[in-house]
């Protein structure tokens, strides 16, 4: 599942393409074709992202949520147009570019009171300038949860994914089973600091780079990552790999559906 990052990235490049235009929307897939019809030929007014949520707003009355879930994917073309390919749910085109989308968990059209009710059940979102970090601690100071399962909830912490919460775990030394109430506030400040930059990161470049300069492979020695998501990661999915710091075998289990990765030494 893309991370708040990746949507992010996404509505810049959708604000940037679209906004303050008509836009074309469209449903070759059907199963969004009333509602695309309700602001097809209608102005962007811009491209958002809260977490894991990408809203183009149109005004007030007419707010195109997109979930992309597990499955989902946004596809970037220039004009002209050519005929689609799989199951297009939604069709964005304007004056230079045109956007697919496929596969996503939710896309729907809601109103402006609609996309209230989503940001109020969401926790701050680190990549947004209205986020407060005294709220995340707020929940996470008062909870028994394991602080690795708190950052993936959406509902302490909005954008945060496997990847994310397993690297700042790690550059953190923090064991992810310790209680959300045994975390000092000191750290999670310096936590939710590194999550803002790291995140921030993610947005410039595409990718998630987590590994610090002084570990990168042309300083240690070490062969790259290999894989297709790319970018330098020190525990995610290198299970039973050694730990680019200790050598220790990294750990693997699951957790509330999710793998999680963490080095026993050095979390320990």
């Amino acid at each position: 599942m893309p991370e708040g990052h990746t949507l992010h990235r996404l509505a810049r490049l959708h604000h940037r393409r679209y906004a303050g235009h008509p836009v074309s929307v469209s449903s070759p897939q059907g199963r969004f074709a009333a509602q695309a019809s309700a602001v097809d030929g209608r102005k962007l007014v811009r491209a958002e992202a809260y977490g894991k949520h990408l809203f183009h707003v149109y005004g007030p009355d007419a707010v195109v949520h997109v979930h992309l879930g597990l499955a989902g994917i946004f596809d970037e073309h220039k004009l002209p147009l050519a005929p689609p390919v799989g199951q297009v749910r939604m069709r964005v085109a304007g004056r230079t570019h045109w956007t697919d989308l496929r596969g996503p968990a939710a896309c729907e059209l809601l109103t402006a009171d609609d996309v209230a009710r989503i940001h109020a059940r969401l926790g701050p979102d680190p990549l947004r300038k209205d986020a407060d970090p005294d709220k995340v601690w707020h929940r996470i100071s008062k909870s028994r949860v394991p602080i690795a399962a708190l950052l993936m909830d959406q509902a302490v912490l909005a954008g945060v994914g496997n990847v994310y919460r397993a690297e700042i775990l790690f550059r953190h030394r923090i064991p992810p089973m310790t209680p959300g109430r045994d975390l000092d506030a000191a750290l999670f400040k310096d936590v939710w600091g590194d999550l803002v930059d790291l995140m921030k990161d993610g947005v410039k470049v595409g990718q998630i780079n987590t590994v610090r300069p002084e570990h990168m492979p042309e300083v240690t020695g070490r062969e790259p990552r290999q894989d297709r998501h790319g970018g330098e990661v020190y525990v995610y999915r290198r299970a039973e790999m050694p730990c680019h710091l200790c050598g220790t075998e990294v750990a693997k289990a699951e957790l509330a559906g999710r793998n999680l990765y963490w080095c026993p030494t050095c979390q320990a």
